[in-house]
C-alpha cells in the first residue's frame, strides 16, 4: 500500500502560492488549457497527459472539470512526484521520465491522448530538444488532439515594454516576499529539505540536478510556433497571452 504523504493538502497549497508569486495569472492559463480541450472533446472525460507536471496542478483541476478523465501526469522531480502521488492518490497515474530523453514515451500507461498539456518546464530544454519533444509528443496524440505549451514567451514587437511589465512584476513579487504572503523558491525548496518524508526526496532531487537546472531559455511565441509546425502539426496558433507569458496550442 501506498504511504502518502501527510498533510499533502498543505504542501499543493503552498506550492501553488509559491507559483503565483511568478505567475499572477496562472490559473487564467490553466483555465484557456481546459477550455482548448473541453472543445477537442465535446465536454466528454479527455484522455490527457499533464508533461512535466509536477505536483499535478494541472491533472487536479482536470480531474475536478471532468471528473472521469484519464489522467497521466509525468515528471522527472522526486519531491514534486511524491506531492503528486498523495494529491492525486490513486486517480490518475504518476510517471517518472527525463524529458530530455526520447525514451520518456514508453513509459506512457497509453498513447492516443486527446491532450498533451504543458505550464512553465519546457524553458529548461535546449533548442534542439525542444523541438524534437514536439514531434514526440504529436506521435502519443490521437488524430484531432492538441498540444499546449504554456511558458514564458515574450511578444517580440514589445521588448521594451516587456521590460517594463517584467519590472512592474518583480517588484510586486519582492513585496510579497517581504510581506510574507509568498514563499520565495529557495525557501520553499529548505522547507521541503527539513521534512520528514521529503527530505530523501530532495537528496535525491540534488543528484539529478546537482546545479539546479540548466540556463532557462525563453523564446518568443513565433519561435514556438514555428518548431509546432515543423513538428507536423496540422494548425498553431496562440491559444492565450498574459502580458510576458503566452499559451501556444498545436493540433495534430
Amino acid at each position: 500500500m501506498t504511504a502518502y504523504l501527510k498533510n499533502v493538502e498543505v504542501w499543493q497549497e503552498s506550492w501553488d502560492r509559491q507559483q503565483e508569486a511568478f505567475l499572477p495569472d496562472r490559473e487564467q492559463r490553466f483555465e484557456a488549457m481546459l477550455t482548448a480541450v473541453a472543445a477537442v472533446t465535446g465536454g466528454a472525460a479527455p484522455r490527457l497527459l499533464d508533461l512535466a507536471g509536477g505536483t499535478g496542478s494541472i491533472s487536479l483541476r482536470t480531474l475536478t472539470r471532468f471528473p472521469g478523465a484519464q489522467v497521466t501526469v509525468l515528471d522527472q522531480d522526486p519531491v514534486l512526484l511524491t506531492i503528486a502521488e498523495s494529491s492525486l492518490a490513486g486517480r490518475a497515474t504518476v510517471v517518472g521520465a527525463d524529458l530530455g530523453d526520447a525514451g520518456w514515451r514508453a513509459k506512457l500507461p497509453h498513447e492516443g491522448f486527446d491532450a498533451v498539456l504543458t505550464a512553465t518546464a519546457l524553458h529548461w530544454l535546449p533548442a534542439d530538444r525542444i523541438g524534437a519533444l514536439y514531434s514526440e509528443i504529436r506521435e502519443v496524440l490521437r488524430p484531432g488532439g492538441i498540444f499546449v505549451n504554456a511558458d514564458h514567451m515574450p511578444d517580440e514587437g514589445l521588448p521594451e515594454f516587456s521590460e517594463r511589465l517584467l519590472d512592474h512584476a518583480r517588484v510586486k513579487r519582492n513585496a510579497r516576499y517581504e510581506s510574507g504572503a509568498a514563499t520565495t523558491w529557495a525557501d520553499w525548496w529548505a522547507r521541503a529539505a527539513a521534512d520528514e518524508r521529503l527530505a530523501p526526496k530532495v537528496v535525491e532531487r540534488q543528484r539529478i540536478y546537482p546545479t539546479s537546472h540548466a540556463t532557462e531559455w525563453n523564446p518568443a511565441a513565433t519561435w514556438h510556433l514555428d518548431a509546432l509546425r515543423a513538428a507536423g502539426f496540422r494548425e498553431t496558433g496562440l491559444l492565450w497571452r498574459g502580458g510576458t507569458d503566452a499559451a501556444v496550442l498545436g493540433l495534430s
